[in-house]
C-alpha cells in the first residue's frame, strides 16, 4: 500500500470549501484539470453517490475516473474511492478550522491510500511507486491551488 497526503491552508470557512468540493456538476468550472464531469447517480452527495471526470493528462490527452462516495460528513470530511488498473484508491478529504497568524482558516489534506487488487498491481507498485506518488502529489497540489482560488479568487492572488 501507498499514501500520498498534502495540506494547504485557505483563507475561506469549511462550510464555503466544502460546498465547492461536493457541487459536482460545477468541478469542471473551478478544477483545472477537468475538462467534464457525468453523474452516475441521482440527488444529493451522499454515500453511494458516482460520478466520472474527465481530466487532462500532461501530455494532453484526456483520462477518465470514476468516483464513489464512501462517506459524508460536512462540512469535514469527504472519503471517495476509485478502481485503476490491478489498484483501488480511497482519497479522504478532510476539513479542519484553525488559527493561522491570528486569522483563521481552514487546514484542507487530502490523503490517497492506493491498495494492490492483483497481482500484477503490485509489481507495477514495486516499479512505478516513487513516481506515480510524485504525479498524485502535484495533481493535489493543483486542485487545492484551484479550490483556494475558486473560493476567493484575491486571496489566492495574494498568497501565490
Amino acid at each position: 500500500m501507498s499514501t500520498v497526503t498534502v495540506t494547504q491552508f485557505i483563507q475561506a470557512p469549511a462550510v464555503d470549501l466544502w460546498r465547492l468540493l461536493v457541487d459536482l456538476p460545477a468541478r469542471a468550472d473551478w478544477l483545472c484539470t477537468v475538462g467534464q464531469v457525468e453523474l452516475l447517480t441521482p440527488g444529493q452527495l451522499a454515500p453511494g453517490t458516482a460520478w466520472r471526470e474527465t481530466r487532462t493528462r500532461p501530455d494532453g490527452g484526456g483520462q477518465a475516473e470514476e468516483f464513489v462516495v464512501l462517506e459524508a460528513v460536512p462540512p469535514r470530511r469527504l472519503v471517495l474511492t476509485s478502481l485503476g488498473i490491478g489498484v483501488s484508491y480511497r482519497t479522504t478529504w478532510t476539513l479542519h478550522t484553525v488559527r493561522r497568524r491570528r486569522r483563521s482558516c481552514t487546514a484542507v489534506t487530502v490523503r490517497q491510500e492506493a491498495v494492490s487488487t492483483a497481482p500484477y498491481g503490485r509489481v507495477l507498485a514495486l516499479l512505478f511507486g516513487g513516481l506515480a506518488a510524485r504525479a498524485v502529489e502535484g495533481a493535489f497540489r493543483r486542485d487545492l491551488a484551484d479550490l483556494a482560488r475558486a473560493v476567493d479568487p484575491a486571496a489566492a492572488a495574494e498568497a501565490a
